[in-house]
């Protein structure tokens, strides 16, 4: 792969589209009774060209940065958090490890541009550090072309390690103090969604801080204008693990596996992979709509229906973790279930 290469996706087959929904349709219940787990179950199943598909070591890679746009006063928190809260993923203490735990999945955290330097306790992240975060957006670019793309790929590459190979489900989460300007920031150059309609008051401002927060980033869209090219709005205006998060989605579904997008954050990684591949999306789950603002109208927008709304903000891949049990489940019903024919119950009134 040359330096600035993205990898193949082959589009999802469907060969098996009808004996998959045949399969469904007959188990022992009415017709498209569960819904949209029967949705989940059959892309599930036609990613993996199977009609008994599986789920295989599931990983939780959460993606860490820092940003410059935090020189102003667009967040309620210190981006000394972001380092800190680094630490605490390290040492299983944050929500994404007690949500992890719960279902089986290990957490893994990936250092893509902490403004930290790290000492030998944390030995088990994951160095891919470009550099001690971005610049500040409202007075130059976030980040080189040339870094942009670096960000890219180290996501593609990561998640083809060898140490995926047995891995077949992905969820994506983040951590970086400020990452809602730089994900609002994105999301409304690739849509053509107003800020205003986008920004949200991020880790809780209040009005007036969500106020100075979209006046900080109006201007910042004025020092460029509509920009169009996905690699030039994430040099302009992304944020290093937003990057190295789309490349690993790339990477996911170059090699067909299933990943779980959560929230505002991970949604706008997924549309920088998106408007470089569409075929991504074949490969998505979008686990719930976070009460950031922006992600409804983002997600509406494009006829997106997730799989969960339970008002979460926190980021940190908690909404995927929050929804993997139900994909579990969809898989789980898929090949366990029996059918009509398995239990002798005859299925003519419940297809009336």
């Amino acid at each position: 792969m040359s330096p600035f290469s993205l990898p193949k996706i082959s589009p999802v087959t469907h060969v098996l589209r009808d004996k998959i929904r045949e399969k469904i349709d007959t188990k022992t219940k009415p017709l498209g009774s569960l819904g949209a787990l029967e949705s989940v179950a059959q892309q599930i199943a036609e990613i993996q060209n199977t009609t008994s598909p599986s789920l295989r070591n599931p990983k939780l890679i959460l993606f860490a940065a820092d940003h410059g746009i935090t020189e102003e006063p667009v967040s309620l928190y210190p981006k000394d958090v972001t380092w800190q809260m680094v630490f605490n993923f390290l040492h299983g203490g944050a929500c994404a490890n007690v949500f992890a735990k719960h279902s089986g999945i290990e957490v893994e955290v990936v250092d893509a541009g902490v403004d930290h330097d790290w000492d030998k306790s944390t030995i088990q992240l994951l160095q891919k550090k470009i550099r001690k975060g971005t610049s500040n957006f409202l007075k130059t670019p976030a980040m080189t072309k040339e870094e942009a793309y670096l960000s890219l790929q180290n996501g593609i590459h990561l998640i083809m390690d060898d140490r995926y190979k047995d891995t077949n489900v992905f969820l994506f989460g983040e951590m970086g103090i400020g990452n809602t300007s730089s994900a609002s920031m994105v999301l409304s150059h690739l849509t053509g969604i107003p800020l205003s309609k986008l920004v949200g008051k991020g880790t809780g401002l209040n009005p007036k801080g969500k106020e100075t927060k979209l006046e900080i980033l109006e201007r910042a869209y004025l020092r460029t204008g509509k920009l169009n090219d996905p690699l030039e709005i994430l040099s302009e205006f992304g944020g290093f693990e937003i990057g190295m998060m789309a490349g690993a989605m790339l990477g996911a579904a170059s090699n067909q596996k299933v990943f779980l997008v959560d929230g505002f954050i991970t949604t706008a990684a997924f549309f920088v992979a998106y408007h470089l591949n569409p075929l991504v999306k074949d490969y998505a789950i979008f686990s719930h709509v976070s009460d950031e603002e922006g992600h409804i109208i983002v997600l509406d927008h494009f006829q997106i229906r997730p799989l969960l709304k339970l008002n979460l903000r926190l980021g940190e891949g908690s909404g995927a973790l929050a929804a993997y049990p139900l994909i579990e489940l969809s898989v789980k019903f898929l090949n366990e279930m029996a059918s009509f024919a398995d239990a002798g119950v005859s299925d003519s009134e419940t297809k009336s």
